[in-house]
């Protein structure tokens, strides 16, 4: 027990190292990077997890996931997927331009295209 704390406070010592020379070198946050909600994050972690699975490690490439999304989708185009493939779900006709319309379905694919690279980057 005492070996495995030594290890783990070790590797926090050289992780935080690491992340203040990272901090120092590192490229700037694209614009935009930041607009996705905590609670949107938290969203897709959690669905991304229950599909995933619920171990230590899918929270990491679910968290990185939803961070590479953020890189390079706007955060108004992925409430916008979000709300079509919601939308997509619900039987009926009144929904019907959800399913067939050009723009939801370059939205969806937008957002298909991100969780695709991001799905390379993380998993």
């Amino acid at each position: 027990m005492l070996k495995r704390l030594s290890t783990f406070l070790a590797a926090t010592a050289v992780w935080l190292c690491a992340g203040s020379v990272q901090a120092q070198n590192a490229t700037p946050i694209p614009t935009g990077y930041n607009d996705y909600p905590t609670e949107a994050r938290a969203d897709y972690v959690f669905a991304c997890m229950v599909t995933n699975g619920q171990t230590r490690e899918m929270l990491t490439r679910c968290s990185c996931s939803i961070d590479v999304i953020a890189t390079i989708l706007p955060y108004e185009d992925y409430l916008s997927a979000e709300t079509v493939l919601s939308m997509r779900q619900t039987a009926g006709e009144k929904v019907a331009i959800f399913r067939h319309a050009h723009f939801t379905n370059t939205v969806v694919a937008d957002l298909r295209r991100a969780q695709a690279e991001a799905e390379i980057r993380c998993f």
